[in-house]
């Protein structure tokens, strides 16, 4: 028997939100709370999920209520989910047609990035009931009281639904491996001048800031329903969290001081807290306060965090054109007080790093556009700096937003592509060996994907994709230890390293252990201890490794 309501989540992701597994986003929990508020019983089922069993899509119609979530303006690539497309949008609310009041909502009624923009999805959902305006959880709301679907944030309200919903994560199929999305502000300072041309953040307006007491309030519900893994992600530039006033607001450090504290006591036996969105414009405009806030940061989170930053451009041409955050200049420098805070490590890892966002496409952008990214991104090589990650995509315009109109979309693919080329070959390794020397250990490694060599990543901010030449059971959870690089990823052997049962595949990743040596080590088995092994393998690359063994 279905429930009276289901939720189907499609996944979303935009510039201030991920709702991709493992991440579950804030607009899955206050909808389960507004429809638990309105009496139903609640069901949650992921788009991946219904693909899976096609046959149990039918069985929806049985529902009440069937709203979904969905909506991607910030496409990435994902290991273990993939948003909804407009085509399987069409189709659910096809099939749900005249049984089961369907409703949609998101950032879907943005458009749909891979696909088009509003009037593509509006041709391609017209079979659901309604479209969810505005906030979708007071949208639902209003529509469950007779009124429009559409709605207006109000943070008492989400505060409340927030609670009620959260235990909506314990359907989750990574539970309770979930990373539970927290919303502390939502619309852009930076709309006062238009905001960067291709972000639909301002679209949202001015920021509306949430309260803190009821950040811990949601905190401590999802804790309570078994949640351990947190990121302050639903925000354009947690620097700003409680501020008002100008386009780049000084950082008020004791208010970030207080999120995080209280957070903490909502949760004290959490696991991950991570952040997301860093305004470097914020950091360059105002450096002794934004220091005193990233150390609030700091004392408060977790290690392994990253704070991502939109460069979009070093190209001063494409940052004017685009009304961009800062100079070259200014996000450098963001770049050295970042790790000027957070380069110290805690078992073993950086406690928080700049990441790096660039974007092809942009108004101005000309063949030196590529020149002067690569430039800039060989600078902070030279520099010694740490950046955790680079991510390089193509401007995917939306309607509403300048760059719809203004841009330079295909004019330099061939560019672009090059450009991408070449960070993943030169830079991208060269600093994945200094954010994690050989044998850094990175600990809970969850097992997302298996096969001859299993993928799995920590939970966290942009974690790192681990890829680990043993056939592993997907939810295993296992520490690691890095033993060589990819573009964008690392290899790692399980710890403690069994020497006398690692298949010879896996010993030859081992620094110091040639593809021929793994061999003759495997048919000297078993070795006694440290000594006896080393009598056989005797680079000095092994070093590292030594006290991670066992025999």
């Amino acid at each position: 028997m279905m429930s009276d309501a289901v939720i189907i989540d499609g996944y979303v992701d935009e510039p201030a939100c991920l709702g991709v597994p493992p991440y579950i986003s804030p607009y899955i929990r206050t909808t389960a709370g507004v429809l638990k508020e309105h009496g139903y019983s609640v069901r949650y089922v992921t788009i991946d999920e219904l693909r899976k069993d096609p046959l149990s899509v039918p069985k929806l119609r049985e529902a009440s209520v069937v709203v979904m979530i969905a909506g991607v303006t910030v496409p990435g690539k994902y290991l273990s989910g993939t948003p909804a497309t407009l085509s399987e949008l069409q189709q659910i609310g096809f099939m749900l047609r005249g049984r089961s009041v369907s409703l949609l909502g998101g950032p879907i009624g943005f458009g749909y990035s891979p696909q088009g923009g509003a009037r593509a999805v509006k041709e391609a959902v017209s079979g659901w009931t309604a479209m969810l305006k505005g906030e979708p959880s007071a949208a639902l709301d209003a529509y469950l009281s007779g009124g429009e679907p559409d709605g207006i944030l109000s943070y008492p309200e989400y505060d409340r639904w927030a609670v009620l919903g959260a235990d909506i994560i314990s359907q989750h199929p990574f539970f309770p491996h979930v990373m539970c999305e927290l919303e502390t502000a939502k619309g852009c300072f930076r709309c006062i001048t238009g905001g960067c041309s291709f972000c639909t953040e301002p679209l949202y307006g001015m920021p509306r800031m949430r309260e803190a007491a009821g950040v811990w309030r949601e905190v401590s519900a999802l804790a309570q329903a078994g949640a351990r893994h947190f990121r302050l992600g639903r925000q354009p530039d947690l620097l700003a969290y409680g501020t008002s006033g100008t386009e780049y607001p000084r950082p008020e450090p004791d208010k970030l001081r207080a999120l995080f504290t209280g957070i903490r006591k909502a949760a004290p036996d959490l696991l991950t807290l991570h952040i997301d969105n860093i305004n470097p414009g914020t950091i360059a405009r105002h450096e002794e306060a934004s220091r005193e806030a990233l150390l609030a940061i700091v004392e408060g989170h977790t290690e392994g965090d990253i704070a991502a930053f939109g460069v979009e451009s070093a190209d001063p041409v494409v940052i004017e054109a685009n009304n961009l955050k800062g100079s070259p200049e200014m996000i450098f420098r963001a770049v050295e007080i970042v790790n000027e805070v957070g380069a110290v490590r805690r078992n073993g890892i950086p406690e928080l790093l700049p990441g790096l966002n660039f974007i092809g496409g942009l108004a101005g952008e000309t063949a030196e556009t590529f020149a002067l990214n690569k430039a800039f991104l060989d600078r902070i090589l030279a520099s010694g700096l740490l950046v955790r990650r680079v991510n390089i995509r193509q401007l995917m315009p939306f309607e509403g937003t300048r760059a719809y109109e203004n841009n330079c979309l295909g004019m330099h693919d061939k560019l672009f592509h090059q450009f991408k080329d070449d960070v993943r070959s030169t830079f991208d390794t060269i600093m994945l060996e200094r954010v994690f020397p050989p044998g850094t250990v990175l600990s809970n490694v969850l097992v997302e994907v298996t096969g001859p060599v299993s993928f799995g990543r920590q939970m966290g901010t942009y974690p790192i994709l681990i890829g680990i030449p043993q056939q592993l059971s997907c939810g295993t959870l296992l520490n690691t230890a890095v033993v060589s690089y990819g573009a964008r990823s690392l290899t790692a052997l399980p710890v403690p390293i069994q020497i006398n049962t690692l298949p010879a595949s896996a010993l030859k990743w081992i620094p110091g252990i040639s593809k021929k040596l793994a061999q003759k080590v495997a048919a000297g088995r078993p070795f006694a201890g440290v000594s006896d092994f080393r009598s056989l393998v005797t680079s000095e690359e092994i070093a590292p490794f030594l006290p991670l063994m066992e025999f």
